[in-house]
C-alpha cells in the first residue's frame, strides 16, 4: 500500500477544529471502501450493507480478529465508519483515504457526546447501530499515516472525539451510496 508524507502532531492539532465543526446530525457518506482481502481496496459508489455480509465484498464476512465463540465474524465489528475530515487532515489526498481500511468515510461528529453505544443512524435504505467495541489505531495505522497520527488518535482527546472511527452492525439492510444523508434516529 503506497503511503505519503505524515502529518506533524502540530499539524494534527491545527486541523482538529475542522473536524470538530462535523455536524452533530445530518451527515452525509463521502467515501464507501471495501477490503477484498488483505492490502486490497475498492473504492465504491454504492454498496449493500447486510446482518449477514457487512459491506457486502468485504474480507469482514470471510473472517475478521473478533469472532464469536462459534467462530463466525462477530457482528460488533461488522462496519467501520471514520470521519472523512479527521481521514482528510491525516490522508491529504482522497486516494489514500483508503488505507485507513474504514468501510464508510462520512461527514459526522463521531463523538462519544454525539453518538453513544446503540445509537442507530440511517444510511439510504440501512439502519445501522453504534457499538461498544473500541476502534483503535495499530501498527499498520502508524506505518500508513505516521507515529503522530497513531498517537494522537489513541490519546485521551482521540478517544473522546473516536477519531480512529467506531463500530457499528447493520440492523436493517440495504443500499448506501456516497452522498447519502445519515440521520440519527431516536
Amino acid at each position: 500500500m503506497q503511503t505519503g508524507s505524515n502529518r506533524t502532531e502540530a499539524e494534527i492539532v491545527d486541523g482538529l477544529e475542522e473536524v470538530r465543526r462535523s455536524p452533530s446530525d445530518n451527515g452525509v457518506v463521502e467515501a464507501i471502501v471495501i477490503r477484498p482481502g488483505s492490502e486490497e481496496r475498492l473504492s465504491l459508489e454504492r454498496c449493500r450493507l447486510s446482518p449477514e455480509g457487512g459491506t457486502e465484498g468485504d474480507a469482514w464476512a470471510r473472517g475478521c480478529w473478533l469472532k464469536l465463540p462459534d467462530g463466525r465474524p462477530h457482528p460488533d465489528v461488522q462496519i467501520c465508519i471514520m470521519n472523512s475530515r479527521m481521514i482528510k487532515l491525516l490522508a491529504g489526498e482522497r486516494h489514500r483515504w483508503e488505507l485507513a481500511g474504514d468501510n464508510l468515510f462520512v461527514d459526522l461528529n463521531l463523538s462519544r457526546e454525539n453518538l453513544s453505544s446503540g445509537q442507530r443512524l440511517r444510511i439510504g435504505d440501512c439502519v445501522l447501530e453504534i457499538t461498544e467495541q473500541s476502534h483503535n489505531g495499530c501498527a499498520k495505522f502508524s506505518r500508513r499515516f505516521g507515529p503522530s497520527a497513531l498517537a494522537f488518535v489513541n490519546s485521551p482527546t482521540g478517544k473522546q472525539l473516536r477519531l480512529r472511527g467506531i463500530y457499528a452492525k447493520v440492523i436493517v439492510a440495504g443500499e448506501v451510496r456516497v452522498g447519502d444523508q445519515i440521520i440519527k434516529e431516536s
